[in-house]
């Protein structure tokens, strides 16, 4: 007798480009720019925990140019910084 075939659920870290891709959803309003209150409202859609801190962390990380949102030049610190949180698909 054969074993039915077992499906397991495999968890994958998300590639550079998927993150920068997730990451530009959060952009709401779509004026290119990625505020605190769209980074949290994004985090916390991912199920993270703590997202009014973990967003305005990754703001003061990533923001380069202190006017306060994540503008599309900005967003590969962002990615570094949130990737070390360890997202997965799965």
């Amino acid at each position: 007798m054969r074993k039915a075939w077992c499906v397991r659920q495999i968890e994958l870290p998300l590639t550079d480009d998927q993150l920068k891709g997730m990451l530009r959803r959060f952009d709401t309003n779509r004026d290119g720019k990625i505020s605190r209150r769209e980074l949290r409202v994004g985090l916390r859609s991912l199920g993270l925990h703590f997202t009014f801190i973990r967003a305005g962390r990754a703001l003061h990380h990533a923001d380069g140019n202190g006017d306060g949102v994540i503008s599309d030049e900005e967003i590969n610190e962002l990615a570094k910084y949130v990737y070390k949180w360890g997202i997965f698909i799965s």
